[in-house]
């Protein structure tokens, strides 16, 4: 865990390691609140056990149910309001483009009017970079705590973007292969991509309306304005990401569409082939039948030249259907 002390007005911080359950991190807070109004904490916790969230959320008067959600994470983007305290809960992201995967975790912010709670469960966290871009852009200090929830979501929406090109170069790449002329069944990988998007879209589509809902903030008391062209262009660009992935989701329905028809082509042209050969083989099948029933009063059986007869004619036969097969594309 970690707790940064941030002033306001010169855009100072000051970084805490804090172990819980000493008292390091409540040092921390109450240096905090010695500073007056013109400076808030930051606390970051990653995968907290019980103990440590119940007694950081006692220091920051949490409300049990925010405690219960930060606690066991996996929850849908949202937006709560806990007295003062606004709760904000999304999933970052990034895609592998080796495994064809999009990996989430799960992050709660808890945004007070002096502090800023972030948990955050799994590997992917985006706050240590929206701590860099905070300290490299001081000036975004001066807004408070919701500087943090701005630079949070900004990370994650920049990450959608990003991965968003990144599936967008994988479906082109599948869908260049399933127009290819190699016969390769590409079906298992599409649906695959599928899967990852629409884990993609659980992500982005939800917290569309969280963002939004800070912009139209009915009901709060706080004053938002010097935050709010932030928060737009943090909106614009997640509604520009998710009319991407609704975009990718229907490309992938194509391309699988695409795949099955032809893989119904492949079976097809098999079809035809195998029906093409069964008719050329037919002929010379049906000579010989017919010569081989044995009976001793048939034409040509006792002429010198009847068998070369019956194998020019089968192999003539076989040989004008081959061509007429061969010229209307079945084999």
């Amino acid at each position: 865990m970690e707790c940064v002390i941030y002033e306001q007005a010169s855009g100072a911080s000051e970084h805490v390691e804090c172990d819980l359950p000493d008292d390091t991190c409540r040092t921390a807070l109450k240096r905090m609140r010695d500073l007056g109004d013109g400076a808030f904490a930051w606390v970051r916790l990653t995968d907290p056990s019980e103990g440590e969230l119940l007694q950081l959320a006692d220091e920051l008067a949490l409300h049990p149910l925010a405690v219960e959600d930060a606690l066991h994470g996996r929850q849908r983007p949202k937006r709560e309001r806990f007295d003062d305290v606004l709760a904000v809960a999304l999933k970052p992201l990034r895609y592998v483009e080796e495994d064809t995967a999009v990996e989430t975790g799960d992050i709660m912010i808890f945004v007070g009017p002096r502090s800023v709670l972030t948990v955050s469960h799994g590997t992917i966290d985006p706050c240590a970079e929206a701590a860099r871009r905070l300290e490299a852009h001081p000036q975004m200090l001066r807004m408070g705590p919701w500087a943090v929830l701005h630079a949070v979501l900004d990370v994650a929406v920049d990450a959608y973007g990003d991965a968003a090109r990144r599936v967008r170069t994988t479906l082109d790449r599948l869908e260049d292969e399933v127009f290819s002329t190699s016969r390769v069944d590409h079906t298992q990988s599409i649906y695959s991509l599928k899967r990852e998007v629409r884990e993609f879209r659980d992500a982005v589509q939800p917290l569309v309306p969280v963002v939004q809902g800070l912009l139209d903030r009915p009901g709060t008391k706080e004053d938002l304005s010097d935050i709010a062209p932030y928060v737009r262009d943090v909106a614009d660009h997640l509604h520009r990401t998710d009319t991407e992935v609704r975009t990718l989701d229907e490309l992938v329905d194509s391309v699988l569409g695409a795949q099955q028809a032809r893989v119904g082509t492949w079976q097809n042209d098999d079809m035809r082939r195998i029906s093409a050969w069964a008719a050329i083989f037919a002929i010379p099948t049906m000579v010989a039948g017919v010569y081989g029933m044995n009976f001793e009063h048939m034409p040509e059986l006792g002429w010198t030249y009847g068998y070369p007869l019956a194998v020019a004619l089968m192999a003539l036969a076989s040989g004008a259907l081959y061509r007429a097969f061969r010229r209307n594309g079945w084999l």
